[in-house]
């Protein structure tokens, strides 16, 4: 019985190991290759798996995730100005079995065979640009790189999701003159437009002036005319009263002319005025005021 007892557990433990050597699992998003004595045999999908023990064994796990690789890559512009590059690959291995084969046994290095690819690129597409198309023109670079990636990559079962120009970065005396340039030709503007806006304002304080000074006038010939009408009228209301024109006009005059003595006396700060009251200066006025109301009636007659 003893012995039977030691086969049967010798016969268990070895049971157990060869399910423990057999038996394997793959996680989701990846596959898993099995070789047979260092001979590519069949792909294991996600899940639980056995293959055989001590003939068959992993060779290695591929992934399906999608997987990012930077590159910084200095090159020279058309404009002898050397800038740095930040790109950006996103690419991950095709599910079918010969990508995955494909992408496990033909390259070695996937991620230096990519930056070699990126670096090929960048450094003949920007040599033909000047530094300002570099900045303008990076979704061509960015579209570049990822053709040529992906005419490369895909036969080894790689596909190049998106190529991303994240940053480019020229020399720091090169950066701050673009900035000084750029700072130049916003003043530039900045002093145009003042110059538009203070021409503006000066046409308009001018139209302004002068429609000021045409209705002052228009004012003044009013007032003029006015104040001819109420002489007219005072000489024509003593006239009905019995009183000679002339006499009538020196009444009003002497009468207007007190009236703005008094006036000038009250409202202004004058402390001497020179009014003309010799007989020969009030005989002009008068006369003055006379002729004016001649023109005033001559006016005011039908054509």
């Amino acid at each position: 019985m003893v012995p039977g007892l030691i086969v049967l557990a010798v016969v268990v433990v070895f049971a157990l190991i060869i399910i423990a050597n057999g038996v394997f699992t793959v996680q989701q998003q990846q596959r898993a290759v099995v070789e047979r004595f260092g001979k590519f045999v069949w792909i294991a999908d996600p899940g639980l798996h056995f293959k055989f023990p001590f003939i068959e064994s992993i060779a290695g796990r591929v992934t399906h995730r999608v997987r990012e690789l930077p590159v910084s890559v200095e090159s020279k512009t058309k404009d002898d100005v050397f800038v740095d590059l930040d790109i950006a690959v996103q690419f991950y291995v095709k599910e079918e079995d010969e990508s995955v084969k494909a992408s496990f046994y033909k390259l070695m290095n996937p991620q230096q065979q990519i930056q070699s690819y990126v670096f090929d690129t960048v450094r003949a597409l920007v040599p033909d640009m000047s530094v300002d198309h570099v900045f303008s023109e990076k979704d061509k670079i960015a579209q570049a790189v990822k053709e040529r990636l992906q005419d490369t990559m895909d036969q080894f079962g790689y596909t190049i999701l998106q190529s991303l120009v994240n940053d480019i970065q020229p020399a720091a005396k090169v950066k701050e003159a673009m900035n000084e340039v750029n700072a130049s030709a916003r003043l530039k503007e900045a002093a145009k437009n003042e110059a538009e806006a203070q021409k503006i304002r000066v046409i308009a304080a001018a139209e302004a002036e002068a429609r000021a000074k045409e209705l002052q006038g228009v004012g003044i010939a009013r007032q003029r005319l006015a104040i001819a009408n109420g002489l007219k009228e005072s000489v024509a209301a003593c006239s009905e009263a019995g009183i000679s024109s002339e006499e009538a006009t020196k009444m009003v005059l002497l009468t207007q002319h007190y009236d703005t003595v008094t006036a000038v006396g009250s409202n202004s700060k004058a402390t001497i005025m020179m009014v003309p009251y010799s007989p020969t200066g009030m005989t002009q006025v008068a006369e003055q005021i006379t002729s004016a109301l001649l023109i005033t009636n001559e006016a005011e007659k039908p054509e």
